[in-house]
């Protein structure tokens, strides 16, 4: 690794964790120089302060000539490998991040502020060889047989694929993933498992230790940073072959992977909210290539963007169409919403036919999920007579309807209108805004079921560490018979005796302004559906709405996504939205809210102005067509418009080529003079608006 004395380079190249897209140049001292290697960290002294720095490469020249010494070497190894310095440098050009900041992601916090950390090893996450006898292989079914084969043949040749892994609920996704890894560690080769934050319940990380023993090192957010480091260590040391983890786990130190794997891949958690604001699917995609090995995404509903490329040969489709044991799909009844209030006259949260479902479960005694699709600040405003939601004029999207000004307003083009007192479609005067809690649902069911064991599974009843579990066991143990909760009960939990889930509001999510959201409502629906009818036992579903006829809650109801992506795709062409274009979201914020709206506009007009090509005249409306220019869209308020004080816009830019959108960017904000407290946030590929 170390060169001899007489070719010893004089500078070494440094990339440092601030928003500043170089490298600096630093002198090697003679002291350091045959100790100094690439992918250490090292102390440097910047500005006049000493920070933690990464040796990214070496120079015999600098680009300045006042060069400052390196003060010490912290790693004797290097931390960091060339293919961990491959990745970063890919995502600093994918996602508009320095290097630096990249390389800060994909190290464990606790070793962040150079600290050398050592410590004991953790109780209670390792279980002994002995455990690892209880589950042998199960006998994979036909379909999955299938779906293994040539992933397997992939991981055998050293072939990098990427396998859309679509398997309706309760199909047995995770089976084919334990087979695959399990071929992957006969080979000696290790694997990684992506899950979503929210589910890596207690459940899946026991399936895959009672398969494999301590083998498995586990990563998430409530780690502390000495527990991270400590299971960091272990991998990096060759200790653990396999790491079930939320998306930092991509960074896990493996010297030879064989697979990875990403469960539920549609999930928003795996795009990072702060810099450097990577979507951990395309990290892995980007981690399979540089190892020459399969990536398998598997979902029941994939992400319009994933299934696009599967469609188009980029991504290999395998499907998984039945469930375990040939159990039925549970029946989803939709009930429209408009007609309670036409026979009952007053706006009523649940319907009759709810209330009838739930007193037969309890009777029959059963368990139920009431799912309150609550995911919303923002404010629409519809006809609760006949389903109407207003929409932008210019853009299709729901209007949000701001209080403090007390207009509705479009979020992607700012066109604002005075709400109206009466429905412009039927003219009745059931036109408002409606806000429902999870603790307004549970108490009327309370009410309504006086003697029933009830749980309430929000953000505010989860905050304390353990309760989550506590509440969940509570419900699994069966001694509550109903669990009334937001989107984090819909996700991969598993209790055979539920054999009702009533879902609230099911247009909730539609009416969001984005354009996601009628993904949203399909995913969301398709997934709190499959938590019924698990165990012997067929389930029922009611979905309550008022708007029955949207293609997504009819697609979810009959569990097909196939329609669903047909109808959805041809909205995403006509706008002009992913898969056919990549976006990047620009958030210009400041106390003031003339001087963001003034800088925000100013930033859109200099962006405009660097676009090569036909010039400013360039058509920047949300429906311009595609000829492989940029785009530029708004300013527009963002969908919260104030946030801590702060008035926000956001400038909406599309194109098909994200690193090329970077670099222009890079190069009008470099110029770029912004007031004194103007905050700029730039976010590729945005989960949402």
């Amino acid at each position: 690794m170390h060169e001899s004395n007489h070719t010893m380079p004089k500078f070494a190249q440094i990339a440092i964790a601030l928003p500043i897209d170089k490298l600096f140049h630093y002198r090697i001292p003679e002291n350091l120089s045959g100790e100094i290697a690439v992918g250490q960290r090292v102390f440097v002294p910047f500005t006049n302060r000493r920070v933690v720095g990464y040796v990214v490469g070496f120079s015999d020249e600098a680009e300045v000539k006042e060069v400052k010494d390196i003060e010490g070497i912290i790693d004797k190894d290097p931390l960091l490998t060339e293919e961990m310095l491959k990745l970063t440098k890919w995502i600093k050009d994918t996602y508009f991040c320095s290097w630096g900041e990249a390389i800060e992601a994909a190290i464990p916090s606790g070793i962040k502020k150079g600290k050398k950390e050592l410590g004991t090893r953790i109780k209670g996450l390792h279980t002994g060889p002995e455990d690892f006898l209880i589950t042998g292989k199960h006998k994979p079914t036909e379909e999955q047989s299938k779906a293994l084969k040539s992933v397997i043949e992939t991981i055998d040749k050293k072939e990098y694929v990427t396998y859309l892994l679509h398997g309706i609920t309760s199909s047995g996704k995770t089976e084919v993933y334990l087979q695959a890894i399990d071929h992957a560690l006969n080979k000696g080769r290790q694997a990684i498992m992506l899950v979503p934050e929210i589910s890596l319940t207690p459940q899946t990380v026991e399936r895959f230790v009672s398969r494999f023993g301590d083998k498995v090192a586990v990563i998430h957010s409530k780690l502390t940073p000495a527990k991270k480091f400590l299971e960091w260590k272990r991998i990096k040391d060759g200790k653990a072959s396999i790491v079930v983890g939320a998306r930092s786990a991509i960074f896990s130190p493996m010297s030879n992977l064989g697979v990875i794997i990403i469960d539920e891949e549609h999930e928003t958690t795996y795009k990072q909210d702060d810099v450097p604001r990577y979507h951990a699917r395309d990290v892995a995609e980007e981690r399979a290539k540089l190892n020459n090995c399969p990536l398998i995404l598997g979902t029941a509903t994939p992400s319009l963007e994933s299934f696009y490329k599967a469609k188009h040969g980029e991504y290999k489709l395998v499907r998984l169409t039945k469930r375990i044991d040939d159990r039925l799909l549970p029946k989803v009844k939709i009930v429209d919403m408009r007609m309670e209030l036409a026979t009952r006259k007053k706006i009523a949260i649940f319907s009759k036919m709810l209330l009838d479902a739930i007193e037969n479960t309890l009777k029959k005694g059963k368990q139920a999920i009431i799912f309150l699709n609550r995911r919303g600040f923002s404010t629409f405003i519809n006809c609760k007579k006949c389903g109407l939601v207003l929409k932008c004029k210019r853009c299709d999207t729901v209007l949000v309807y701001h209080f403090e000004e007390k207009k509705l307003v479009c979020h992607y083009c700012g066109y604002t209108q005075t709400p109206p007192e009466i429905c412009p479609k039927c003219k009745s005067g059931y036109i408002r805004y409606l806000g429902l809690g999870t603790e307004r649902v549970e108490s009327e069911i309370s009410r309504q079921f006086a003697g029933a064991h009830i749980s309430r599974m929000d953000s505010d009843t989860t905050t304390k560490a353990g309760s989550h579990d506590r509440i969940l066991g509570k419900f699994k143990s069966g001694e509550t018979s109903l669990l009334v909760g937001t989107q984090m009960i819909a996700k991969g939990l598993d209790f055979p005796e539920v054999t009702l889930v009533g879902v609230v509001s099911a247009d909730v999510t539609l009416n969001i302004p984005d354009f996601r959201s009628s993904e949203r409502t399909f995913n969301l629906l398709t997934q709190v559906a499959g938590r019924a009818g698990r165990g012997e036992h067929a389930g029922e579903v009611i979905v309550q709405t008022y708007a029955p006829g949207h293609y997504s809650i009819l697609t979810a109801a009959k569990h097909d996504y196939e329609k669903f992506y047909e109808e959805e795709i041809k909205s995403r062409k006509e706008l002009l939205f992913p898969p056919f274009v990549n976006l990047v979201k620009i958030t210009v914020r400041a106390r003031n809210d003339e001087l963001t709206l003034k800088t925000a506009q100013n930033l859109s007009e200099a962006i405009k102005a660097a676009i090569p090509g036909p010039g400013p005249g360039i058509n920047s409306g949300p429906r311009a067509r595609n000829d492989g220019t940029l785009l530029v869209a708004g300013p527009a308020p963002a969908p919260i418009s104030r946030m801590r004080g702060y008035f926000r816009y956001n400038i909406l830019l599309k194109g098909k080529d994200r690193t090329a959108m970077c670099a222009l960017l890079r190069k009008v904000l470099g110029s770029f003079r912004k007031p004194h407290g103007v905050l700029i946030a730039v976010d590729v590929d945005p989960i949402s608006m």
